[in-house]
């Protein structure tokens, strides 16, 4: 596999670990601490925080911040301008480093453009958040999210196909069983 590529403007802190394959492009900063995977595209003015794993594959477009807390788990993708929180009551004169909530974002999932993300939320495996949505509760795996609050319109296939009633998506043919309140991957169409 290739030795990860990080442009000349880039700031890679020491401590900070990047996964072979892994691009790093132009003004980002990537904190000591940080882990991230193989494999993984960090566009243009991304900000890895202390202590943030990233899994491999993952695609973070251009200006994020994924601060200490949130966690990113395999071939997530990040929309542009969208936004993690990490305190839920933030004061510039109290101190609370300590109380930063946890936000582990599943295996699969889309996040798009200028999407909120309120901390302490987890977001299921393949999960797919509506562009300019605020989410402030956790999404079930394979849930479809729009709106301010965010809500669930729709399920998602692994693919990224929203899918029909009947459970079997247009793209790929993979089955789920889908019912009001979940989404359960049956097989695969292939």
């Amino acid at each position: 596999m290739d030795d990860p590529f990080v442009h000349e403007t880039a700031i890679v802190d020491d401590g900070a670990r990047v996964g072979s394959g892994s691009r790093i492009w132009h003004f980002t900063h990537v904190c000591s601490g940080a882990t991230i995977g193989e494999r993984c595209v960090l566009g243009q003015n991304v900000f890895v925080g202390p202590g943030v794993e990233m899994g491999d594959g993952v695609k973070i477009q251009n200006n994020v911040s994924v601060y200490a807390g949130v966690a990113l788990a395999d071939d997530v993708f990040l929309g542009p301008s969208c936004v993690f929180t990490n305190v839920l009551t933030p004061r510039a004169h109290v101190e609370r480093k300590e109380e930063f909530a946890q936000t582990p974002v599943g295996r699969g999932v889309t996040v798009g453009a200028n999407a909120t993300i309120v901390c302490g939320h987890s977001l299921g495996e393949y999960a797919l958040i509506g562009a300019g949505s605020v989410v402030t509760t956790d999404v079930l795996p394979h849930a479809v999210v729009v709106g301010n609050p965010a809500r669930r319109i729709a399920w998602a296939c692994r693919c990224g196909e929203v899918l029909p009633d009947c459970g079997v998506c247009s793209r790929c043919g993979d089955q789920y069983e889908t019912t009001s309140a979940a989404c359960r991957w049956v097989k695969s169409g292939a």
